[in-house]
């Protein structure tokens, strides 16, 4: 068996604005083993700036990887511990070089075209009429969930959207998310959860910085709307220091990256201790090509969870692959009827 490795730049349509800056471009890396005629592909996602494993030695990790394929899954799972996106990239391609097609990695009623995953509608940070303008199409494209990241513009415009929303459709009709990225000091968050409940929010992500537990535990303890866990979860590999996270913060929701935490294992390992305490969770793409969103799309089908996952990001970019993923009426689906077009290594 051999493996070689490619860097792959993503070209965003247009800029995209999160609350750690405006994206342009999304750098990933693909990952090829193959065996005579028997091949598979996996997609190493990395997001420079959040992902553990943005470190100097990455490419020299996935070069390591690539040589010594012949360990096999579990030992090279076990020596990338600390590189969760090259981890999820292996997971993905040996799961592909075994499939008879090498991009049905899960064989179910979502491969076979006959069931679709509700998803959330995502609304990038911008100016004031930019982010309505979006949330319009989405709700006119039939989201009936919509996520808006907050946190980069001024606050008071951004509840001046949440009013918009809530005064053209009840929390009924749509429900609304939003994601702070961390962007809300520990000292003003509860003040602006009080605001942000009166729009009848499901809930709202990572209000303050990862890595500050207590202050996270106490939030979650006299939130006014449910609080889930994002950044938080990266970087902890330890099971132990896993449990231990939800028992201390106690969040009312965990979202699952599995590029940033791990692949499947990972995601499982954590997706079980959120059972464990009753918290609930959904899981979202990091902003992957078509190849790692496929990959986490039809997993996510495996786990049953009906709630709306963020699975929508396949249409960003310029220079994406031609996949049968497919997002109508605010659901992903995959059009066996329709074939990949992949050119790599």
């Amino acid at each position: 068996m051999i493996a070689e490795y490619k860097k792959y730049i993503l070209n965003f349509k247009r800029p995209s604005g999160t609350s750690r800056g405006v994206l342009t471009t999304k750098e990933t890396w693909f990952l090829k083993i193959s065996e005579g005629d028997k091949k598979g592909i996996g997609e190493c996602g990395i997001l420079r700036g959040l992902s553990v494993d943005d470190r100097p030695d990455y490419e020299e990790k996935l070069k390591w990887a690539c040589e010594n394929i012949n360990f096999g899954e579990e030992k090279l799972m076990e020596e990338l511990q600390e590189f969760p996106s090259i981890q999820f990239g292996l997971e993905m391609a040996f799961r592909s070089f075994n499939a008879e097609n090498s991009f049905e990695l899960f064989p179910s009623e979502f491969t076979a075209g006959k069931d679709a995953i509700p998803i959330n509608g995502l609304i990038w940070m911008g100016e004031k009429s930019f982010m309505k303008s979006q949330i319009e199409e989405k709700i006119e494209a039939g989201f009936s969930c919509i996520k808006l990241k907050i946190g980069a513009i001024d606050f008071e415009a951004e509840l001046d959207l949440l009013k918009f929303i809530r005064q053209e459709f009840t929390s009924a009709e749509i429900e609304l998310r939003v994601d702070a990225n961390g962007a809300f000091a520990p000292a003003e968050a509860l003040e602006k959860l009080e605001k942000l409940s009166e729009f009848e929010i499901h809930s709202i992500e990572q209000p303050i910085k990862q890595g500050q537990p207590e202050e996270m535990a106490n939030l979650c303890d006299k939130t006014p709307l449910p609080i889930a866990l994002d950044e938080e979860l990266i970087g902890v590999f330890d099971v132990t220091k896993k449990r231990e996270l939800l028992q201390i913060i106690k969040p009312q929701y965990v979202i699952f990256k599995p590029s940033l935490i791990g692949g499947y294992r990972g995601t499982q390992e954590w997706l079980t201790l959120a059972e464990e305490n009753n918290t609930g969770w959904w899981i979202t793409s990091a902003l992957e090509s078509n190849i790692g969103l496929n990959a986490i799309s039809q997993w996510t089908y495996t786990r049953q969870n009906r709630m709306p996952q963020g699975l929508g990001t396949g249409s960003l970019y310029t220079n994406n692959f031609d996949s049968p993923l497919e997002v109508k009426k605010g659901k992903i689906q995959y059009n066996p009827e329709k074939s990949w077009k992949v050119n790599l290594l």
